[in-house]
């Protein structure tokens, strides 16, 4: 990726995260002209501060050295953020991950694929507290609990415990 290209998508993720009303900066010279690590990104809401490392790329996996990682990682811990590594890929929207959560190459590097962030990634309405994640497992739980009630609710009225009356109203 180009540096154009990488400060042009960094700038818009600083846009994002300030119309999604969080205070943001883009680090000075982030990357290359500090002798300090700085993570591309910082960005707060009064319950949420994070440390980004920001990439994108046309499509072909993101990689990122161990040491740009284990700074950020060491930035966030001190400043009191949590670490996040923010992928972008071209015609996509960005997707975040901890540290943790990225596949380590066995040269000690980071990893993260555009399937793996469409599928894994926390999406920017999630990392900004405007949805949450519900996993289809989740939903089954869900339907299994509600189609419990249910039967339980029919049930009772069948032995005459219930009104029709009261049944419908518990149904709705």
């Amino acid at each position: 990726m180009s540096n154009a290209k990488g400060d042009r998508r960094e700038r818009e993720l600083v846009n994002k995260l300030d119309e999604a009303g969080f205070a943001v900066m883009r680090a000075p010279a982030s990357g290359s002209a500090t002798e300090r690590e700085l993570p591309d990104v910082l960005a707060g809401d009064s319950e949420n501060f994070y440390a980004i490392e920001a990439k994108s790329s046309a499509g072909d996996p993101i990689y990122l050295d161990g040491e740009e990682v284990y700074a950020l990682v060491y930035f966030a811990r001190n400043f009191g953020a949590v670490p996040r590594i923010g992928v972008r890929f071209d015609r996509e929207d960005w997707y975040f991950f901890h540290p943790d959560e990225c596949y380590t190459t066995d040269g000690g590097n980071y990893r993260v694929k555009k399937e793996t962030a469409l599928a894994e990634g926390t999406d920017f309405a999630e990392l900004t507290g405007h949805s949450e994640r519900v996993t289809l497992d989740e939903i089954g739980e869900q339907d299994d609990d509600d189609d419990e009630r249910v039967r339980e609710i029919l049930e009772a009225f069948q032995r005459d415990d219930i009104s029709l009356s009261d049944a419908v109203s518990m149904l709705a």
